[in-house]
């Protein structure tokens, strides 16, 4: 059980939540929300003690183990990927070392029965299948038994993370504290850690994250931060914003009620206020309109949401794309072989596979920033091709401020159009001056949104879109691209974004790549039906 009391939580002036108090049960999982730099991430450091508050306390019982996910993915860089998570239950890992340095030395009486303390402090802790257990997580999460000897210098960043997320699983613990666990995990490893979250783990878990599916998956409630304090919500994310968006449509109803009210209350008094024969009729109105004023909240919301709209300058033709033979390698690394596919005006078509098998590389083939080794990708007739990168904070130029790079992509726009542009992504008044070299990643994000909607392409290619931005700009951003009249290709380790948005999928995998003409739920009632599906692991 973890225990707040008048929790209290500032930056500067600015106040990110206030006097809380609220008590995280065992056997719940609870997914925190709210608009970016609202203070969930920060609430976690507070929970875990990394950072501390400026008023109230945490309780935490001490004989509950807290596992808190790190984000220092170069930690480890010498350890063995087996070792480092391992190093999660470090009771057993402290004494697995000294066994086996005791076990080199002489053996005397005091070193036996040291080993003997030893033994009993491993068997304690499950050690004599600590490796298989280990190994089973690193599997799940997409990493291949003949890399854990590896280093874990080794791998790649975003497999790095994935360490350390079965550091932290591996650990026993009976509080998890995981701070966006499904970035850079694969739309597999994001299903197998719900599952682990859902069906192994059961003590009290305390997820941020912007991923819609998964926290409907995993959530028994909803920490909302929001107007300067933390509201407790039962059910999933889906159930949270219909019990929130009930509740703010219920006390807006009753602030309206009382306004009207008011104003009926304050015609009276101005009416007969100066009558000697009504004053007090009129004095004991001024104290109800006090009492009502009073009672009315006054609360804003830090939660915003961008107006996103893709319009077409001109429709393409019919046939968009044509993908014929396409094969690319990186030295002995074959990413892309034999790659066959046709698309039409209009279809939204997601890219899938595990991390590392080459999503990336095709949509840079498609749209012409790498060089195919073999085989050509031929657009269509009319074709206007907006690409939105993976890595798009390095394509935007620094020395700029955001509405001067954006300006440059349509000079021809008059100023108040592209204004309008920045405010509906929200960059209004100052936020449009602010320099690029220091957009956070939600801010360079929404910028580089803004140059698709004010450059009207027909064809949008976009690669992990949902990365940086937060819940609400993630829906605003899905609805647009289903209204969207263009075609779409776009990867995303996001369930929810995929399986509303596709309309075809392209699976690519170490058996090569499969197209179905469907959306992604009806992919997995099929050809991708988990139970069946053998997906490549990290290689």
């Amino acid at each position: 059980m973890i225990t707040l009391e008048k929790l209290t939580k500032r930056y500067g002036p600015k106040i990110l939540f206030e006097n809380v108090s609220m008590r995280f049960d065992p056997g719940k999982r609870y997914v925190l929300v709210g608009a970016n730099g609202a203070g969930k991430s920060t609430l976690l450091k507070v929970i875990s003690g990394e950072e501390e508050s400026d008023q109230g306390t945490v309780e935490i019982p001490k004989q509950l183990r807290v596992g808190v996910l790190k984000q220092d993915h170069f930690a480890y860089e010498s350890s063995r990927i087996l070792d480092t998570v391992l190093m999660g239950n470090r009771a057993l890992w402290d004494a697995m070392q000294e066994r086996d340095r005791l076990y080199e030395v002489e053996m005397t009486d005091e070193v036996g029965m040291r080993l003997a303390e030893l033994e009993g402090t491993i068997g304690e802790e499950d050690g004599y299948t600590a490796e298989a257990r280990a190994a089973e997580i690193l599997e799940g999460l997409g990493i291949a038994t003949a890399r854990h000897t590896s280093t874990v210098s080794t791998l790649a960043g975003g497999y790095k993370l994935r360490v350390l997320i079965a550091q932290t699983l591996f650990a026993g613990a009976d509080v998890l504290l995981l701070d966006e666990p499904t970035n850079h995990l694969d739309l597999d490893s994001i299903r197998w850690l719900e599952a682990y979250l859902t069906d192994t783990f059961r003590g009290t878990l305390l997820v941020v994250s912007h991923d819609r599916h998964f926290m409907n998956a995993i959530a028994t409630h909803v920490a909302d931060v929001d107007y300067q304090t933390v509201t407790l919500y039962t059910g999933d994310y889906d159930d949270f914003i219909e019990q929130k968006t009930t509740g703010k449509r219920q006390s807006d109803a009753d602030a309206a009620q009382k306004k009207k009210k008011i104003a009926e209350l304050k015609d009276f008094v101005a009416r007969f206020g100066a009558s000697a024969s009504r004053s007090s009729q009129a004095q004991s109105r001024v104290k109800e309109i006090e009492k009502l004023e009073a009672g009315i909240q006054v609360r804003r919301s830090s939660v915003v949401r961008p107006y996103i709209k893709f319009e077409i300058e001109k429709p393409s033709g019919r046939d968009v794309l044509r993908v014929e033979g396409l094969a690319k390698s990186f030295g002995d690394l074959r990413v892309i072989q034999k790659l066959d596919f046709n698309l039409n005006r209009g279809d939204k078509l997601a890219v899938i596979g595990p991390s590392g098998i080459g999503k990336s590389t095709l949509l840079k083939l498609l749209v012409g920033e790498l060089t195919p080794d073999a085989g050509k990708v031929t657009w269509g007739h009319d074709t206007n091709v907006g690409y939105f990168a993976q890595d798009h904070h390095e394509a935007i130029e620094p020395g700029f401020t955001a509405y001067d790079w954006l300006y440059r992509f349509d000079p021809s726009a008059p100023k108040e159009h592209v204004r309008s542009v920045l405010g509906k992504l929200l960059f209004s008044g100052e936020a449009g001056l602010k320099k690029t070299e220091n957009l956070s990643g939600g801010e360079a994000a929404r910028l580089f949104l803004a140059k698709l909607i004010l450059v009207k392409n027909n064809v949008v290619v976009l690669d992990e879109p949902t990365n940086h931005l937060d819940v609400e700009s993630i829906d605003a951003l899905l609805q647009a691209l289903i209204e969207y009249k263009g075609t779409v290709i776009v990867t995303s380790h996001d369930r929810h974004f995929v399986g509303k948005l596709g309309t075809r999928v392209l699976e690519l995998s170490s058996r090569g790549p499969q197209l179905f003409n469907g959306t992604y739920d009806e992919y997995l009632e099929g050809p991708g039906n988990p139970s069946a599906y053998q997906g490549a692991k990290a290689s």
